[in-house]
Parts: structure tokens; C-alpha cells; sequence
């Protein structure tokens, strides 16, 4: 069962600690928040930190010029807590940037790293609970649980009589059978010394480098899995998570952790296999996306993927996918059946597929005359 506490009246609900805990013999955990323009959200996310069981932590606020009163809230928090450290960047930063300066300030001392982002927060018990699971498996250099997003519960699929897991066969299972128990960076628990050892932790390239930055955690340490929901991640506009969405970057985000960990997790034919759907599906999604009138910045994005991926921009490959695209949404009848308004010679012909293909390619140069000015 996925044990989830309730929240009332705006607190974050949970287990109090029972008497004084013992700082000394908990190892250091550095928790950090890149925050940007969260002003309505981000007390609440202190807050949670502030309400943990686990007492041996610091806490590093980094500030992306917000022009809405957060730096003004977290400030307040600091004056009150010494181990509240609040940083304002001296220029604003692309947002996974800006996560990479807040780990870049992750103490010396820590073991371990957790990021709750600014609108979002974690229950009292989290900080305790995972790193419990870590210090019993000195293996284990990511940490996950159960999350809320929205209402959605994220990371399940594992047995629960488990706790500790092989690394490589988490992200085998990730990319062969879609078992994602990542969720994101507010979800999870990293070793710092992993952190500190790469620079920049997130590939700033990649809007999916959580995800990949667990790939690049695991070829060498094991998975640690805590059985409740300990994070709740908001959905807004403006988030990241909600940009991602809009840009439908799933495909090329995919693509990418083929590419850079791809060879570390599958066989060579396991990863050939991958990385001809993933292309094939990227293709008949932007080929179908022509018709759906997107706004130059989709396609700016899109285009820059598939540079980086080292594939050129392809009118041709659009042209296949928009068709592959139509051929599987043609209706199809059912085995033994037949249409009764027309002869069944007609049913599925090379005549009645070509009309289709006919109709997609008029379709897709009607689509390509609209979207080839943004698309140069």
C-alpha cells in the first residue's frame, strides 16, 4: 500500500519527533532550493524543510533575480534560522542553470544532497527516511520515494519488500519497459559526494537532466527506495515540468540519454532497437505538429534537439512521419469482419490507401507552406 499523509490548514502534515534527537550522529545532509518568481508557494516549501524530523541539515536558498517578493519571504526565514543560507544570483539564468548553482553550494561537510524546489515541499518524515535507507546500503547513491504530482502518485511499479536495488537493472527497466521511478529532482535523494564530483551535475542542455542525471548517478552506485510518499511537486504554469510538457520534449530528452548512457545499461542491439522507435516516433509526432499550427518557439526547440542530436532538419523525414502518422490512424476492420455498405474487394485496397496517403501529403504541404517561414 503507498502510505500518504494529509495536509490541513496549510501546515504540512506528519510524525513530530518524539524527545531530542541526537544531531551528532546524523550524517550531514545539504538540502537546497533554486527558486525563481514563487512568492505565493515558497513559505510553504520552507516551511517543510524547516518541519523535518531529521535536525542535522543546512539549507541554501538560491534566488534567480525573482521580482515578486521571494527573496524579500526567504530572507525572513533566514534572519529567524542560522543554518538558512539565502543567495541572489547577480543575473538571471536559464532554470537548470540556476539548479546548478544551488548544488554548487551544497556544504563540504554534507553526505547527502535533497533539492525541493520552490513551489513545491516535502512531508516531515523525508529527509529521515531516505537517508535511513541510504546509510543501511553504503552502495546506494540515489535515493527515491513515492511523490504527489497534483494528485497523481509518481514512482511506483517496485515490490515493496525491497529497499535497495542494482542500478543498472533500474535504468534497464527505465528504458525497456518504462518503469520511471526518477519522478524528478524533488523526489529524490543524491550522495553529495557523487554531486560534488561532477560539475555541472545537470546537463543544461537537456530539459530532462534530472532523468539523465540519474542515469549518470547509477552506472556506479546502487538505488534506494522508500515505500511512502515523501514530496508533493505542484503543477503550475511556468514550471518546468509544465514547459517540458508543452514542448513535448519527451522524445529528443529520450534520445539524448540514449546517446550519452544508452550503451552503459543495454546491448548494442537492445540500443540500435530504442533509438530507431524513439526516432521514428519523434518524426510522426513533428510530422503530425504541422497541422497543429505551433508557435515559432516549438519549432526553435525542436529544431535545436535534433541539431544536438546530430540529425539534420528533414522536410523528407517530416513527409514520412506525418504519412506513418496517417496510415496508423486510418480505421482498420475487425479480423473476419466486412464493411456491409461496399464490396469487400474495397476493404483495405492499395487503392483506398493510396487515396489516404494522397489526402496526408495535400494535408502536409498545406502544413509545410504554413511553417516554412519559422522553420528556416
Amino acid at each position: 500500500m503507498i502510505e500518504t499523509k494529509a495536509m490541513e490548514g496549510g501546515s504540512i502534515g506528519g510524525t513530530r519527533p518524539r524527545g531530542r534527537l541526537d544531531v551528532r550522529a546524523q550524517p550531514r545532509v545539504s538540502v537546497v532550493t533554486p527558486m525563481y518568481n514563487v512568492a505565493e508557494h515558497v513559505a510553504q516549501c520552507i516551511e517543510s524543510v524547516l518541519a523535518q524530523t531529521y535536525q542535522n541539515w543546512d539549507y541554501a536558498i538560491i534566488d534567480n533575480c525573482s521580482t515578486d517578493g521571494s527573496l524579500e519571504i526567504a530572507t525572513r526565514f533566514a534572519a529567524r534560522d542560522p543554518r538558512i543560507h539565502v543567495v541572489r544570483n547577480s543575473r538571471f539564468l536559464p532554470a537548470i542553470s540556476n539548479h546548478n548553482v544551488a548544488l554548487r553550494s551544497i556544504s563540504p561537510t554534507s553526505k547527502y544532497c535533497k533539492v525541493v524546489f520552490g513551489d513545491d515541499w516535502i512531508y516531515p518524515d523525508c529527509l529521515a527516511k531516505m537517508v535511513a535507507v541510504a546509510e543501511a546500503h553504503p552502495s546506494i547513491g540515489l535515493v527515491s520515494a513515492y511523490g504527489l504530482r497534483g494528485q497523481e502518485v509518481m514512482c511506483t511499479g517496485l515490490e515493496p519488500a525491497e529497499e535497495v536495488f542494482d542500478g543498472h537493472w533500474i535504468c534497464r527497466e527505465h528504458l525497456l519497459r518504462g518503469l520511471h521511478l526518477f519522478g524528478s529532482a524533488n523526489t529524490v535523494l543524491y550522495r553529495a559526494d557523487l554531486v560534488r564530483g561532477k560539475d555541472p551535475f545537470f546537463n543544461e542542455a537537456n530539459i530532462h537532466a534530472d532523468t539523465q542525471a540519474c542515469f549518470d548517478v547509477l552506472k556506479e552506485s546502487d538505488f534506494g527506495f522508500v515505500h511512502e510518499v515523501l514530496s508533493f511537486t505542484r503543477e503550475r504554469p511556468g514550471s518546468l515540468d509544465t514547459v517540458s510538457k508543452g514542448r513535448h520534449s519527451y522524445f529528443s530528452g529520450t534520445l539524448r540519454i540514449l546517446a550519452s548512457s544508452g550503451s552503459e545499461y543495454l546491448t548494442p542491439a537492445e540500443l540500435a532497437a530504442l533509438q530507431r522507435r524513439y526516432l521514428g516516433e519523434y518524426h510522426r509526432f513533428l510530422g503530425k505538429s504541422l497541422l497543429a499550427r505551433r508557435g515559432e518557439d516549438f519549432w526553435a526547440f525542436h529544431k535545436t534537439q535534433l541539431r544536438e542530436l546530430g540529425l539534420a532538419w528533414s522536410w523528407y523525414r517530416l513527409l514520412r512521419g506525418l504519412v506513418a502518422a496517417g496510415l496508423r490512424a486510418l480505421p482498420r476492420p475487425r479480423p473476419g469482419t466486412v464493411d456491409a455498405r461496399r464490396p469487400a474487394c474495397t476493404v483495405g485496397t492499395r487503392e483506398t490507401r493510396a487515396a489516404s496517403v494522397n489526402g496526408w501529403r495535400r494535408e502536409w504541404t498545406q502544413g509545410a507552406e504554413r511553417m516554412e517561414g519559422q522553420c528556416r
